[in-house]
């Protein structure tokens, strides 16, 4: 009997410390208050790399565009909004890896750099500039402009994550 009240209280006091707790979360992942922030304003990059890849400014700045507009409920303006994101790609490079004795590379790493400035007008201790790296290694057997645009798909995809991640998850 002793120990059925004891479960008892137990199981009480339980159901009131886990009543007082709110359980916040999203499908998407995006924390997001949206009675505060209802805006974002993603600019078009540039590309300052040393390497230029024509399409590759456009692509990163539509698909960051296209996440934000698919995974938040987010309004996107031309102006300055609650939330703005600007950037520029500033490496886009080749080198070689795996060396091999004959002196050839078997492998060969692609590396893109984006530098962001993010900025929350609602909560400014939220904005920052910080850089996004990603990386992506191929056979060197294979001719660059053959899969350059297979491992631009990879590369976006990633600092898209990372400053979707780093934005709106709070990661």
């Amino acid at each position: 009997m002793k120990s059925s009240i004891h479960f008892i209280g137990v199981g009480t006091i339980l159901a009131i410390i886990l009543a007082g707790c709110k359980v916040s979360y999203s499908l998407n992942g995006a924390s997001i208050d949206y009675t505060k922030v209802k805006t974002i304003h993603i600019s078009d990059f540039q590309n300052l790399a040393p390497i230029v890849y024509p399409p590759l400014a456009q692509k990163l700045s539509e698909d960051l565009k296209d996440r934000f507009q698919k995974q938040t409920r987010l309004s996107q303006t031309n102006q300055i909004g609650d939330l703005n994101i600007e950037g520029e790609i500033v490496g886009y490079d080749l080198t070689a890896e795996a060396v091999q004795a004959d002196a050839y590379a078997a492998k060969t790493k692609l590396t893109m750099r984006v530098n962001i400035r993010y900025t929350n007008t609602v909560n400014e201790e939220e904005s920052f500039e910080r850089e996004f790296t990603s990386f992506t290694v191929f056979d060197s057997s294979q001719m660059f402009n053959d899969v350059q645009d297979q491992l631009i798909e990879d590369l976006t995809k990633d600092i898209i994550n990372q400053i979707f991640n780093a934005t709106v998850e709070n990661w």
